[in-house]
């Protein structure tokens, strides 16, 4: 009988001690995501986090000077060079006449404009193999200088794989 009073006694402690762990436990769901872009042809932000939030120009008190925007992006196309144009003449405006701020946008190093035709800017070779680039946006100071005001804007760019062979 000493023998089935100690097993059953091991049996209630052990059983006390699962019931415990079990009961301290706790967990955590969550969920996760990645865009995994098409191979043949991407133009990827390398921060995904600013590319659909109006992005703040700093100005310089002292200097009377306004800020650009610099930011990266990854590309790719494996079969030509990539071209890009902008979709209408990128300006800051206050919404008075005569008071906007035109903005100079230059993607890889090449200036942009709203022309019909775009322009090249990711060589065949550096777009096969996939490029970090640099989408730049600076400010032109107007001829009469910067006017007092809260300006706004928008810059679209418009890009293009070229068809093999072109």
């Amino acid at each position: 009988m000493n023998k089935h009073w100690v097993a059953g006694a091991l049996l209630a402690v052990a059983g006390a001690m699962s019931h415990g762990a079990w009961a301290a436990r706790e967990e955590r769901t969550f969920e996760v995501f990645v865009s995994v872009p098409k191979r043949p042809f991407y133009i990827v932000p390398t921060e995904s986090d600013w590319i659909h939030r109006p992005q703040q120009l700093s100005w310089s008190v002292a200097n009377a000077t306004m800020g650009g925007l610099r930011k990266h992006f990854d590309v790719r196309h494996d079969t030509s060079a990539i071209e890009a144009r902008l979709d209408g003449e990128p300006y800051l405006s206050n919404g008075r006449s005569g008071e906007d701020i035109p903005l100079r946008v230059s993607f890889n190093g090449v200036e942009l404009s709203p022309d019909i035709q775009p322009r090249e800017v990711v060589s065949r070779a550096d777009a096969a193999a996939g490029s970090r680039v640099l989408l730049e946006i600076q400010p032109v100071k107007p001829p009469g200088g910067y006017r007092p005001g809260d300006y706004a804007g928008s810059v679209m760019l418009l890009f293009n794989a070229r068809a093999p062979g072109e």
